[in-house]
């Protein structure tokens, strides 16, 4: 027996019962609707009824009214236009600006609708929710509600970063510091000599000139990425030494880890934030254009020859906002 993979997995494909429940109610009201008569679908009564309460309005208007998407009312006030339903007239005296209005015709319909179908399938959803669980409407509008105050594909980059924390230096994580960067400079490049002053003496090269180094720990992993800041100039800093265990790739360290940085750049006084690097390094040259970086050739021609790999110099763009926390 082929099981329900929807129902398996209720949180994952929540939003895929959500449309296959809509569907399935509409499929039953569209019923009620064509025993009535009328020449009507589900998906036009939210635009009929916001045009009955409100009076004629723009498409703009009915997106705000019904949540329905742009393309949507579009296509659906094409079908009632199409019905006799509605028309679009000019707005007052504005003759540029359209609004979408009511016809005869379509109060006729609407009234016929609230007499012989509306009253029919709210009795019926009533009915249905309190057998299922009489608190499933207030529920629906706590969901709408949360996601209004933070969608959802948000949630989602937040829950990328769940379990991962900031920590700053220190002497005993100089090692990781070392051996972090070692796995993926040997594994793409050759190690160069500032390579290795650079990660043997973190201290002397990297804290005490005036720069940091911040680290990035993994539930379950421990520290799993890390990346320094070089002080190379009055308020001018090198982002460099940044890198993530290959066995933590997939958990978002790498970009909570910039973030990190470029926020402990701003806390530095940085107003110059560059990196250098190696097309080579094509994912991580995507995450610092994403997080605000850009090609710059001034930054290559004075620093680039730091390192014989080096063909790609980036300056960061982005506000350097100041914060006392390391972990901002």
């Amino acid at each position: 027996m082929i099981e329900d993979i929807v129902r398996q997995s209720p949180a994952l494909f929540l939003g895929t019962r959500l449309k296959r429940l809509g569907e399935r109610m509409q499929a039953d009201v569209l019923k009620v609707v064509e025993r009535a008569g009328l020449p009507l679908q589900p998906s036009h009564y939210p635009l009929l009824g916001a045009l009955d309460r409100h009076g004629p309005l723009s498409v703009g208007d009915l997106v705000l009214a019904t949540g329905v998407s742009q393309p949507g009312v579009t296509r659906n006030l094409s079908r009632l236009a199409g019905l006799g339903l509605v028309a679009t007239e000019a707005a007052g005296l504005d003759r540029r600006r359209k609004v979408v209005a009511l016809t005869d015709r379509g109060r006729e319909m609407l009234a016929a609708s609230k007499r012989d179908v509306w009253p029919r399938v709210e009795q019926a959803v009533v009915e249905l929710c309190a057998e299922a669980d009489d608190g499933l409407i207030a529920r629906l509008d706590a969901i709408e509600a949360a996601l209004d105050r933070k969608p959802l594909h948000r949630r989602a980059e937040e829950a990328a970063g769940a379990g991962l924390s900031i920590e700053p230096f220190t002497d005993t994580l100089a090692p990781a510091f070392h051996d972090i960067n070692a796995e993926w400079i040997e594994t793409m490049f050759a190690m160069e000599a500032t390579d290795r002053e650079v990660l043997e003496n973190p201290r002397a090269r990297i804290l005490d000139p005036g720069g940091d180094i911040l680290f990035v720990r993994a539930a379950g992993l421990g520290v799993v990425g890390a990346g320094a800041l070089q002080k190379t100039g009055e308020r001018q800093f090198e982002l460099t030494k940044m890198g993530v265990l290959e066995r933590a790739r997939g958990r978002k360290a790498g970009e909570y880890l910039l973030d990190a940085l470029i926020r402990r750049a701003g806390a530095l006084g940085a107003e110059t934030l560059y990196l250098l690097t190696n097309r080579k390094c094509a994912s991580a040259i995507h995450l610092y254009e994403k997080a605000g970086f850009v090609h710059d050739a001034d930054i290559m021609a004075r620093f680039g020859a730091r390192y014989a790999r080096c063909d790609v110099a980036m300056r960061y763009r982005g506000p350097l906002l100041a914060s006392n926390r390391a972990d901002a």
